[in-house]
């Protein structure tokens, strides 16, 4: 079920807010959970089951590990098990088919692929079940003696398909003990509002326009121009797409009381390759970075060998997290070698000069463009192409009829969404006096521009076909 989808808007939200308030608070919990279930099971029913298991096994090592705190050689075997038990399953319904094809086309050897489908929301409900446990390992967070508890924690809808990804310790109080507030509510409908609109208004016409170069089954015709404003429009639908479905968990998240840290922080802002993963996906960075990245030793070890190491871990990682591809392992890869290169040069920091540092940006934001190309093709061999199109590499023109046309038609949702790259709200916030009027005139405008934004959304997501979010696909 997606957030922008009519049968959610109009449906399924209502029916939850209205059955969470009426309920006596003992009963909330259990109702959280049970509308949860329906949710991820309204696209495919049969991955519930796979679900509840990992729910189950998880409850169980979170109860060993906490049992055996006081024995520090169980508890750590109960954590490894647990990580074998997650990883294995997250391997075979992600990774076995694509490990087979690559054995066979290595080997010569004629494995049959098997026949299983990747369950929806998979690498973040996994990666949800592993912070439980470690978190109870760590003392980071309470265990959970009820295993619904642990169920509402894993599949609470806002966050169960695409993110962010909850770490325990956020919110291990707030699943038995919070505090639903008027302000909370109004904030979390204003968040959901603009992650609606960000979804439905920029990056779906953003897309609209990316499609019609990454469409296409051969790049070589691609003319530069084209190549290049496509990519930059992937670039703005994946972030709208993304941060857009993000708002809208932190925002229905407040509505039933629940406060989820921020995954994004305007990241096409950034100075640096490593300041734009600290602003990108912010909770995939930190759950590598705590529970991978720091315990190898992070950047605090005695060799540069071994730092480069722990670097190219988490990268393979991270890459391959997001899928069974090559181009996900490259890409990956891509971001290793920039990371590195920044770490043992350290040269984000010594850009004395203004002309340096903003000749280090557009260099930071052309690398995440050409990483967003070789993310969006649909092969590495395809990415590479589109690359080489983008500097009239593959005997293609720089621009023909069709590139103008298509930069005509769309020019304005370009230049809207690089405009609402950057911090506009805040900067407009911090103009406003000080003073009773100019704050309540703000806040009407606000109300109104929420409005406006909603009718617009709805009537998209009445009007539009079937436009997933991207990290369904994760």
């Amino acid at each position: 079920m997606l957030f922008s989808s009519p049968i959610f808007l109009f449906a399924f939200l209502p029916v939850t807010l209205a059955g969470y308030y009426l309920l006596d608070r003992k009963f909330k919990n259990i109702f959280l959970l049970i509308m949860s279930l329906i949710f991820y099971a309204w696209g495919e029913p049969k991955f519930i089951f796979i679900m509840l298991i990992s729910i189950m096994a998880n409850w169980l090592f979170g109860l060993a590990v906490d049992k055996f705190r006081d024995n520090k050689r169980a508890a750590h075997g109960y954590l490894t098990l647990m990580v074998l038990w997650n990883v294995s399953i997250f391997f075979v319904y992600k990774y076995l088919n694509f490990t087979i094809t690559n054995v066979n086309a290595l080997f010569g050897t004629t494995f049959p692929l098997t026949k299983f489908v990747l369950p929806i929301g998979i690498s973040f409900f996994t990666f949800q079940a592993m912070s439980y446990v470690i978190d109870v390992y760590r003392g980071n967070g309470s265990v959970q003696k009820n295993p619904l508890n642990v169920a509402l924690y894993i599949t609470f809808f806002p966050q169960l398909i695409a993110g962010p990804i909850v770490r325990y310790e956020t919110v291990a109080n707030e699943i038995k003990n919070r505090k639903e507030t008027l302000d909370d509510f109004s904030l979390g409908i204003k968040r959901f509002i603009y992650g609606l609109s960000k979804k439905l208004i920029l990056s779906n016409l953003a897309a609209a326009a990316a499609d019609k170069a990454f469409e296409l089954t051969d790049y070589s015709g691609v003319s530069a121009a084209m190549a290049w404003f496509c990519a930059l429009c992937y670039s703005l639908q994946i972030l709208f797409d993304f941060s857009g479905y993000s708002d809208m968990a932190i925002g229905l998240g407040l509505m039933f009381g629940f406060h989820f840290d921020e995954n994004f922080n305007y990241p096409y802002c950034s100075a640096s390759v490593s300041e734009f993963w600290r602003r990108w996906h912010i909770s995939l960075g930190t759950w590598f970075r705590d529970y991978v990245y720091f315990p190898l030793g992070g950047s605090r070890v005695s060799s540069k060998g071994r730092l480069v190491f722990n670097l190219f871990v988490v990268w393979m990682l991270t890459g391959i997290w997001h899928g069974a591809s090559w181009n996900y392992v490259a890409w990956g890869f891509f971001y290793f070698v920039l990371l590195t290169f920044e770490k043992l040069t350290g040269i984000p920091k010594k850009l004395a000069h203004t002309w340096q540092r903003v000749l280090y940006r557009i260099f930071t934001l052309l690398c995440v463009i050409f990483g967003w190309v070789v993310f969006r093709a649909p092969g590495l061999k395809m990415g590479l192409s589109y690359i080489r199109s983008m500097f009239c590499l593959n005997g293609n023109a720089f621009a023909d009829t069709a590139s103008l046309n298509l930069i005509g038609s769309y020019a304005l949702v370009a230049v809207l969404g690089i405009v609402f790259c950057m911090p506009v709200a805040g900067f407009v916030r911090k103009k406003i006096p000080e003073n009773p009027k100019a704050q309540l005139a703000a806040e009407i405008c606000t109300r109104v521009i929420c409005l406006v934004l909603l009718a617009i959304s709805c009537s998209f997501a009445v009007s539009s076909s079937y436009n997933p979010f991207i990290y369904f696909n994760f």
